[in-house]
């Protein structure tokens, strides 16, 4: 890894990014334009939120299962307002096998209409529903503006697809969706999401409502982190999933599908990450503590490497994920920054002083330099680790959510709107028109994040137009 520094986040904040994503080894640009090669140590941070996410869908009575990656053209016609979506992302194979297809083939950019065309052929009574099903795959959406993690052609994510026989249980499984997304973001990734219902300007393509969670970013940028949509009985009409109910009459399904991304990597680094390099909550983080034993001779090295081996074997006995860095052809100072830049929680360094006395040095990553590190007994280290673990993914919580907090406004006028989005979030009236939208979207380059669903007791009026309103909403500038 190169010892050149990073860019700060306050000279290029998006340089800062790209820069971090390569340097921490988390990803790389792939051949094509606009693809990424996920390296080992950020497919290890995504294995760490698939099964998170894994667990809590299946506590839920979610199944997993695969869908093919190609689809039939025509399926894509099929729903109106589904097409129009993505219709400008699509990539299509018109040829195989040194032959012309009869009928070309989308590279899926989602899964709704192969998943209802096989639910049109698995549901035929009350008694088949519900189907709670998810996927955890790729798709491919042609985009021209691309970023790792945040935006790439093709993208890592989980796609869950539900029918149910009635409205009311189809709205409560979106909700519950949302409301594991919310669990996972805050307790997991100690990011500070907040969740709402999106604008109808700002739904899925082809949902009746769209939910999500949103994060504020470092750059006071709002980024969108997952959704959870209910369809209503769009995609079943269009691909006929019916049912015959408890009368014997035939129904209509209603439908979800939701989703979450590689991009909730992008989030990470954005929400946590400093000048030196990553910082990653301790309960996602692919290695939580680095042991960087410290030698000057091989008698030294005897002596600290016997007590380096016992450390390891009990903190991974612990449960701890835990790494030795016992490379003998780089400084201790590399092993430091390089462990910095990929967001370590927790660095125990253990030289000759420290054997004679006991001891470790720890270092705490949220807390860089001199306030981060402190001595403590070898005895008892597995539970000092494990309680240095829980005090740090706390603290990045309350970090994210107090910067968060301090950026969110409450502007008295459409004049001051303007102002407060150049560099921060909005919370406001909004009279729930695509024309004040569409206003703030053009002279504020700031769009409507989501409504949440806890509102002020009173109304208000729109802070674009000043017609009488009865919900805020957040505006913000987004990626």
């Amino acid at each position: 890894m190169a010892e050149d520094k990073l860019t700060t986040r306050a000279e290029d904040f998006s340089e800062w990014y790209n820069q971090l994503v390569l340097k921490a080894e988390l990803a790389d640009y792939a051949p094509v334009r606009g693809c990424m090669v996920v390296k080992p140590y950020g497919w290890a941070l995504w294995e760490n939120i698939t099964a998170a996410l894994d667990r809590e869908f299946k506590a839920t009575g979610h199944v997993n299962a695969a869908f093919p990656i190609l689809i039939p053209m025509s399926f894509f016609e099929k729903e109106k307002e589904h097409v129009e979506g993505f219709a400008p992302e699509l990539a299509v194979v018109t040829h195989g096998g040194g032959e012309k297809l009869e009928e070309p083939l989308a590279v899926r950019p989602t899964s709704e209409t192969i998943i209802g065309h096989m639910y049109a052929k698995w549901i035929k009574s009350w008694r088949d529903l519900p189907i709670l099903i998810n996927q955890w795959g790729s798709v491919l959406r042609w985009e021209m503006r691309t970023k790792l993690f945040l935006r790439t052609a093709e993208f890592y994510w989980q796609e869950g697809h539900t029918a149910h026989a009635s409205k009311d249980e189809a709205m409560e499984e979106m909700y519950r969706i949302l409301d594991i997304y919310e669990d996972f973001a805050i307790n997991e990734a100690a990011l500070p999401v907040i969740k709402g219902t999106k604008s109808e300007t700002e739904r899925f393509a082809g949902a009746q409502v769209t939910t999500s969670i949103e994060g504020m970013m470092q750059d006071k940028r709002a980024l969108q982190s997952a959704t959870s949509h209910y369809f209503g009985q769009n995609f079943a009409k269009a691909f006929e999933i019916q049912y015959v109910d408890q009368n014997n009459t035939l129904q209509f399904c209603e439908t979800t599908s939701w989703g979450l991304s590689t991009r909730m990597i992008g989030a990470i680094i954005m929400t946590h990450g400093d000048d030196q390099g990553l910082v990653l909550p301790p309960r996602l983080a692919p290695i939580q503590a680095v042991i960087v034993p410290i030698f000057k001779n091989d008698e030294e090295k005897s002596k600290v490497m016997e007590v380096a081996n016992r450390i390891f074997a009990e903190l991974k006995t612990a449960g701890i994920r835990i790494k030795m860095d016992d490379r003998d052809n780089v400084s201790s100072g590399f092993k430091f920054n390089d462990w910095e830049m990929r967001g370590v929680p927790v660095r125990i360094e253990i030289g000759p002083k420290d054997v004679e006395k006991g001891s470790v040095a720890l270092a705490r990553r949220d807390q860089p330099g001199r306030e981060g590190k402190s001595f403590v007994p070898q005895a008892g280290l597995d539970s000092t680790v494990s309680g240095l673990l829980v005090e740090i993914q706390d603290s990045l919580l309350k970090r994210a959510t107090e910067f968060r907090d301090a950026n969110i406004h409450d502007p008295k006028d459409y004049s001051e709107l303007k102002k407060v989005v150049a560099d921060g979030w909005a919370f406001s009236y909004w009279c729930e028109s695509k024309e004040c939208e569409t206003k703030v979207k053009e002279e504020a380059k700031a769009t409507t994040r989501n409504i949440p669903f806890e509102q002020p007791a009173e109304a208000g009026t729109c802070i674009v137009c000043g017609k009488p309103s009865k919900r805020k909403v957040y505006f913000a500038r987004a990626y």
